[in-house]
């Protein structure tokens, strides 16, 4: 029997390589804020009992978030193709989760709410953070932060190192005080992950032997 979640993840497969999404935004990057989003989705539903029929709206959202990113394809047509997708497999979402799925994904990345602010998503309004901020806690990932410069950008690891440093210090290390994070199971596991990844960043510095 085919899950959800197999049909989720095979799409992904199929989209990183017919768009050479490189590691940083592929696969492991999709399961690890899908892992997250059930986290924060399992420890709000106590005191936010709607969730459990927005549950795969959250799913979806979290799997399939940047198999639209306007840095590897045309969003547009990334949606269009991703809507087509979900009809044709039968899975479970009439057209308001269809809606509310690709508004998520369209409005999730955190150039999107440095710009506007968070969008309003009626029912949908805690569904949509909890994916927003699952894939802020990967954020955290100081080694998938150099993955993508090296990729993206060329770059040699120690050029890397920098730029992902500059953006943890500007960007990431701020999540807190910018009011990018909501549920307390965030607000707790920023910390941690934000230990985690001053102890990667030292690590990598000494390796590379970059004063500093």
């Amino acid at each position: 029997m085919t899950t959800l979640f197999s049909k989720l993840i095979q799409y992904v497969l199929l989209t990183t390589a017919k768009y050479s999404i490189d590691e940083s935004h592929g696969l492991g990057h999709s399961l690890n804020v899908l892992h997250y989003a059930n986290r924060i989705y399992e420890s709000e539903l106590p005191t936010n009992p709607q969730l459990y029929d927005q549950k795969n709206v959250i799913f979806i959202a979290a799997a399939l978030h940047d198999m639209c990113d306007k840095k590897y394809m045309q969003t547009d047509r990334a949606l269009v193709d991703i809507r087509d997708f979900l009809v044709q497999e039968n899975v479970e979402t009439g057209d308001e989760e269809l809606e509310a799925i690709e508004r998520i994904m369209q409005t999730m990345s955190y150039s999107s709410v440095k710009l506007a602010g968070f969008p309003v998503l009626g029912e949908y309004q805690h569904a949509y953070h909890i994916v927003r901020e699952s894939d802020l806690l990967c954020a955290y990932d100081f080694d998938r932060s150099m993955l993508y410069h090296m990729h993206r950008r060329k770059c040699s690891m120690e050029d890397a190192f920098l730029n992902a440093e500059e953006l943890f210090r500007l960007r990431v290390f701020k999540h807190r005080d910018d009011g990018l994070l909501l549920t307390d199971f965030s607000m707790r596991e920023s910390f941690q992950l934000e230990r985690v990844a001053l102890e990667r960043m030292l690590r990598w510095r000494r390796l590379l032997k970059i004063s500093g």
